[in-house]
């Protein structure tokens, strides 16, 4: 596994190591070792799937913060692995203390490439489809439902996302209601 370091620190782009033959390859997905030596999350709460239908579906910008009511709360890591078309994956620093607060990093995921993204304690993640009948994998370090559920508006001229598909945008009204990021700090800090 190769960990690329992005601009949001603790944030990783990460290419699998091939081990290919006429069979076809073999790559570890997840190593609890490479994984600490990158400073990681190495716990799996849970795994879960996201299909996408349609080409311009938005989803996001979503972070799961930790519940102060549970006895064990704790900020969320992903690992995000799209196994079946493409996404333009966006993290957005929402980490108070960080040098890097409410900037923006995005980066294309395939089936072809089979890249992941880790995603840090902290940092909110969405995507936008990039064809239709898109899946992807998720690895979480909490389960989802022991938290608060939070997050920015994919559209937020202060994040300026170059998302891909503009004209395209297909949003629940969920994330349609999420605050903007100075909303969103006014809340959280």
């Amino acid at each position: 596994m190769k960990f690329t370091e992005t601009p949001l620190a603790g944030c990783f782009v990460i290419t699998l190591d091939r081990i290919d033959d006429e069979r076809g390859f073999f790559a570890r997905t997840f190593c609890r070792e490479a994984m600490a030596e990158h400073g990681c999350a190495t716990t799996v709460a849970q795994t879960s799937m996201a299909t996408n239908h349609h080409r311009g579906t938005l989803r996001g910008l979503h972070v799961l913060l930790p519940d102060p009511a549970l006895p064990h709360h704790a900020l969320e890591t992903k690992l995000v692995r799209c196994t079946r078309g493409a996404v333009f994956d966006v993290l957005v620093d929402l980490r108070a203390e960080s040098a890097t607060f409410g900037q923006s990093f995005g980066v294309t995921l395939d089936a072809e490439q089979h890249q992941s993204v880790y995603v840090a304690a902290g940092v909110a993640h969405g995507y936008q489809v990039l064809k239709a009948q898109t899946d992807l994998h998720y690895m979480m370090s909490v389960p989802y439902g022991t938290g608060i559920d939070s997050g920015v508006r994919w559209n937020d001229p202060s994040l300026a996302i170059a998302w891909p598909l503009p004209e395209e945008v297909t949003v629940s009204e969920r994330d349609a209601a999420l605050p903007t990021l100075a909303q969103w700090q006014s809340q959280h800090h």
